[in-house]
């Protein structure tokens, strides 16, 4: 009822394969958008930027690239921090090394950097599957790290050893820098947010996605159909790797400024982006979203609840903050093993049919 499908046909192949075929859908999905471009810029400040808008929008990017990964083409990996941090150093070098090129295109460039590292270390997933899968990977993260720490080129020989983002400006509005304006930085993120969530959907629901997902289900019984999983999986290591790259050149150059690769991009960041997607939901990029907003949002809520509000001690509010999402994680794998994105999928359908029984 609350959807109004009555007289919503299709008169094409084309129209009933769109990603909402739903006008409701559609329409609400264009208003999301409208409200997050047109409106928020107008009323968000620093403080609200800061602790959620871009923490939100860039582990959006990494959730919606490792649930590409784990989620549509079943391959496990605990790497998520160390490609976070190829593309941080990438975007840095290039920043640094073409200071007249457009930051749009840095960015980009940072993803193909990304993707072709995830390709390298990816090359394991061809053997090996699974636990052992997951242990090449975090070997991955923990050599990335190393890498970035020992080697001074990658860094420009900085005696800290750490990397700060050099002020640039998009149409002349600064969006790096400590002249960047709060609705600056949101928008240089939400731009790549929303493009990197239509051509994740676009993929997933293409013959791309199909390969992955028939991979994922049983890779034996897709290589005798024709599905060659060195391609499949390599592509899936790629793309994903593109957009984690995405999100670590703008949680560098955007939300941080200045890191410090063992600090900002050890192992808890690739158990926190992993999270994101079990919490969310595996295969689903409403999911990775889902996911990302609840792991923003319960820090701050508890922060503000009881640090602000009823006076706790800050390290009692993180410690709860570990007991809630690890309980919450455990609920999820057994209850609801495709989380807030099937409890969602669960609501649409009862708002269709009610106020009929269903």
């Amino acid at each position: 009822m609350f959807y109004r499908e009555a007289g919503d046909f299709k008169t094409s192949y084309t129209e009933d394969n769109q990603t909402f075929p739903i006008k409701f859908d559609r329409y609400r999905y264009y208003a999301v958008l409208v409200f997050a471009f047109a409106v928020v810029p107008f009323v968000i400040n620093d403080y609200w930027v800061n602790a959620v808008f871009l923490p939100f929008l860039i582990y959006a990017i990494a959730a919606i690239g490792l649930n590409i990964l784990v989620g549509y083409c079943g391959q496990v990996s605990l790497g998520t921090g160390g490609f976070m941090a190829v593309g941080a150093y990438a975007v840095y070098k290039l920043m640094t090394a073409f200071p007249d090129v457009s930051m749009f295109i840095h960015v980009i460039l940072a993803g193909v950097i990304t993707a072709g590292v995830g390709v390298l270390f990816g090359l394991p997933s061809l053997r090996i599957k699974g636990f052992y899968l997951a242990v090449a990977t975090l070997a991955a993260q923990f050599f990335l790290v190393w890498l970035f720490n020992r080697v001074p080129w990658f860094y420009n020989y900085s005696a800290s050893g750490q990397i700060s983002s050099p002020e640039r400006t998009v149409l002349g509005v600064p969006i790096t820098g400590a002249e960047t304006a709060p609705w600056a930085a949101y928008l240089f993120c939400l731009v790549f947010v929303t493009l990197s969530a239509l051509v994740a959907r676009n993929l997933t629901r293409g013959m791309a996605g199909r390969k992955w997902m028939a991979i994922r289900d049983m890779d034996i019984a897709a290589e005798i159909i024709g599905v060659n999983p060195l391609k499949a999986k390599l592509t899936a290591f790629a793309v994903s790797s593109f957009f984690v790259g995405i999100s670590g050149a703008l949680f560098f150059s955007v939300y941080l400024g200045a890191v410090e690769v063992g600090e900002a991009f050890g192992i808890n960041k690739s158990f926190l982006v992993l999270f994101m997607v079990i919490i969310g939901g595996l295969g689903s990029i409403f999911g990775s979203f889902a996911g990302a907003a609840f792991l923003v949002l319960l820090p701050v809520l508890l922060k503000n609840a009881l640090v602000g509000g009823m006076g706790w001690p800050t390290d009692l509010a993180a410690h709860l903050e570990f007991i809630i999402v690890g309980g919450l994680i455990i609920i999820f794998l057994i209850a609801e093993p495709h989380g807030l994105a099937q409890l969602w999928r669960v609501t649409k359908e009862k708002l269709r049919l009610w106020p009929f029984p269903h």
